[in-house]
């Protein structure tokens, strides 16, 4: 455990910081599951939506440091192809 002034107090600051990733981070996880959840429904208007709400709050935490640029855009780039996927394109 921190001994100094400073240290105690950086301590304190981190387990803030912590609680509020862990939140973001919830919610990240959340919004992925119901993109895949739509997915495996066969559902495309859903999956559509859902998309769209997930990839908001990726790049949301993303911009925040709280997940790094590159893993959202991993994680968008795949969900992105598995709605892609449900539907051919329309010719």
């Amino acid at each position: 455990m921190a001994n100094h002034k400073s240290a105690l107090k950086r301590a304190r600051q981190n387990e803030v910081r912590r609680l509020r990733n862990k939140g973001s981070k919830t919610t990240v996880k959340n919004a992925v599951k119901a993109v895949r959840a739509a997915v495996r429904d066969n559902s495309p208007e859903q999956a559509r939506d859902n998309l769209v709400k997930a990839v908001s709050v990726m790049q949301k935490t993303s911009s925040k440091g709280i997940i790094h640029k590159n893993q959202a855009a991993r994680k968008i780039s795949r969900l992105t192809r598995q709605v892609n996927q449900l539907t051919p394109p329309a010719a």
